[in-house]
């Protein structure tokens, strides 16, 4: 099952694409965290998207696209994948068209104020990337990672200062990307509008669309 995850920035994208992966069978590939590692390897991609990153810039799209097209190659997305940050625009979409067949793609149509409450209580973890809710999702222990005992903190682009700036931006591309995916027949939406919610009602709901019995 090959499946993208769209939504601004703090719909939750990586926490739902995380928790559906292992039920799924598939992996979830962040896009983020892929130029996260290489900036943090120092890789001469590390660089180019670290400039960007600091310009308050997207990465241009034909590095994106390879990028991307490189990690489905590998073997663990031979039964499908869960995509979260990508594509992120038109053309993007067309890219990917090119290379796989897109099964579903799930929008996470969530309230404002809850995305702004979720960003700014929200941490990571630094070794396994799952994500965590300071308010409502909060890990057995402070700081620590239940799955592998990582390190937990919160990203400098979740602050929110920078978060919204990056809110703006998603906004901006998010409505021709779903006028694509909608007119394609593989658009479904989950509406959340509920900041209490934990994500195993949205999961389920994820489920009940892709047919899948938890």
């Amino acid at each position: 099952m090959k499946i993208v995850m769209l939504g601004v920035k703090g719909s939750g994208k990586g926490t739902y694409a995380s928790r559906l992966s292992p039920l799924l069978g598939i992996p979830h590939i962040s896009t983020g965290d892929i130029f996260r590692e290489n900036i943090e390897r120092g890789t001469e991609l590390g660089k180019k998207v670290e400039e960007f990153a600091n310009n308050g810039k997207f990465v241009p799209d034909n590095i994106t696209i390879e990028i991307v097209k490189q990690r489905l190659q590998e073997q663990d997305c031979k039964n499908g994948f869960i995509l979260d940050g990508f594509p992120r625009t038109p053309a993007q979409a067309e890219g990917l068209d090119k290379i796989e067949n897109i099964d579903f793609v799930i929008f996470l149509d969530v309230l404002e104020d809850v995305i702004v409450r979720r960003i700014s209580t929200r941490i990571t973890c630094k070794k396994c990337k799952t994500i965590y809710n300071s308010a409502n999702l909060k890990p057995k222990k402070e700081g620590v990672c239940d799955k592998c005992g990582g390190e937990l903190y919160q990203r400098d682009d979740d602050k929110p200062e920078i978060a919204r700036k990056r809110i703006e931006e998603d906004e901006k591309n998010l409505k021709p990307l779903l006028d694509y995916y909608r007119s394609k027949g593989i658009l479904k939406t989950v509406k959340c509008a509920n900041f209490d919610d934990p994500p195993e009602i949205y999961v389920n709901k994820i489920l009940e669309i892709l047919g899948v019995k938890k």
